[in-house]
C-alpha cells in the first residue's frame, strides 16, 4: 500500500513540474509576444490620454477603467476567437491580414506627421463637467479606436507564437491580452493624473515637495508631446516592418526586406563590439522599417484625401480609427 501512495505521490509531482513547465513556457512565450507588440502598445498607450486629459478630475480615472474594461472586452470577446480560428484553419491569411493592419499604421503615422507638418495641434482644453450621454459616447469613441490597436497587437502577438499548440496559443493570448490592457491602462492612469498629484505637492509645506509639484505639472504637456512623438515613430516603425516581413513571407515582394536584413547583418558583423554592432544593426532595421512605412502611409493618406470621405477629413490622427472624429472632445455645453 505505501508504494501504491509513493508511486501516487511520484506520479503527482511528474503533472506538477509538467504543469509549472508549461507556465513557465507560456509565461515566456507572452512575454516574447508581448514585446514582439512593443511598437503598437507605445501608441495605444499614446492615443489614450488624449481623450480625458482637460476633463473634471474626478472623472479621468473613471473613465479610463471604463476604457480599460472595453479594451479587455475587445481583445477576449471579438479578436481572439477570431483570430484564433483563422490559425487554425486559414493561417494563410495571417499575413494579409498583418499587412492590412501594418498599411492602417503607416497611415496613422503618416496622418500624424502631416498634423505636425501642417502645424495642426490639439489646444488644451479647460477642465470641464460632462453630461453622462456625452461620456457614454466619449468611452464608446476610445474603445472602438482601441479595437483597431488591440486587433493589431494580437495578431502580431498570434504570429509569434503561431507554431504553438492550440490550447498554448489560448493561454498564451490571453496572458498577453490582460498583461497589455493592465500595463498601458496602469500607464494612463499615471500620466493623467500626474497633474493632480503635482497639485497636490505644491500644497506641501515643504519647499522640495513644492518643486516638485510644480516640476510635474509643468512636465504634464512636454510628456503627452513626447509620448504623442513616440507613438508616431513606432507606429510607422511597426508598419513599415510588418509590411516588410510578410511582403517576403507571402512572396509578394521579396527584394526590399532581402536588402534591409543584408544590410542589418552588414552593421552587426562589421562592428566588433558586443552592444553596439547589435544596437546599430537594430536602428539600420528600425530606419528603413520606418521609412517604408511613412511612404505607403503618405501613398494611402494622399489617396484617402481625394476619396469623397476623406473631404474634410478631422485633424485628430486617430479619427480613422473610428473615433467618432472629435469624440474625444466633449461639447462646452454637454
Amino acid at each position: 500500500m505505501s508504494a501504491g501512495l509513493f508511486g501516487l505521490l511520484d506520479d503527482v509531482a511528474a503533472i506538477a513540474r509538467l504543469a509549472a513547465a508549461s507556465v513557465d513556457d507560456v509565461g515566456a512565450a507572452a512575454g516574447r509576444a508581448t514585446t514582439k507588440a512593443a511598437g503598437v502598445v507605445v501608441d495605444d498607450t499614446a492615443v489614450t490620454p488624449q481623450y480625458v486629459h482637460g476633463l473634471a478630475a474626478e472623472r479621468e480615472l473613471p473613465i479610463v477603467k471604463k476604457i480599460a474594461f472595453g479594451s479587455i472586452r475587445n481583445k477576449l470577446v471579438f479578436i481572439l476567437p477570431v483570430a484564433l480560428a483563422l490559425s487554425q484553419w486559414l493561417p494563410d491569411l495571417l499575413p494579409v491580414i498583418l499587412m492590412i493592419g501594418g498599411t492602417f499604421l503607416a497611415y496613422e503615422g503618416a496622418h500624424k506627421v502631416w498634423g505636425m507638418v501642417a502645424g495642426h495641434h490639439d489646444h488644451d482644453r479647460p477642465a470641464t463637467e460632462i453630461g453622462p450621454e456625452a461620456e457614454k459616447a466619449m468611452v464608446a469613441g476610445a474603445v472602438r479606436t482601441d479595437l483597431i490597436l488591440s486587433a493589431e497587437i494580437m495578431v502580431i502577438a498570434l504570429d509569434e507564437v503561431a507554431d504553438e499548440s492550440f490550447w498554448s496559443r489560448l493561454a498564451i493570448l490571453v496572458v498577453v491580452a490582460f498583461v497589455i490592457t493592465i500595463v498601458v491602462y496602469g500607464v494612463v492612469a499615471l500620466i493623467v493624473k500626474m497633474d493632480d498629484a503635482g497639485l497636490l505637492l505644491t500644497q506641501r509645506d515643504s519647499a522640495f515637495a513644492q518643486r516638485l509639484g510644480r516640476g510635474l505639472v509643468d512636465a504634464m504637456p512636454k510628456l503627452l508631446a513626447v509620448i504623442s512623438v513616440v507613438g508616431t515613430v513606432a507606429m510607422l516603425w511597426v508598419g513599415g516592418h510588418i509590411l516588410l516581413v510578410n511582403l517576403a513571407e507571402v512572396g509578394w515582394w521579396e527584394a526590399p526586406y532581402d536588402w534591409v536584413h543584408h544590410l542589418e547583418e552588414d552593421v552587426d558583423h562589421g562592428i566588433h563590439v558586443a552592444v553596439l554592432g547589435p544596437t546599430l544593426a537594430w536602428l539600420v532595421n528600425t530606419f528603413f522599417s520606418a521609412l517604408v512605412g511613412l511612404v505607403v502611409g503618405a501613398v494611402v493618406l494622399a489617396v484617402v484625401q481625394v476619396l469623397p470621405f476623406g473631404k474634410g477629413h478631422s485633424d485628430d490622427p486617430h479619427s480613422a480609427a473610428g473615433a467618432d472624429d472629435r469624440s474625444a472632445e466633449p461639447a462646452p455645453d454637454a
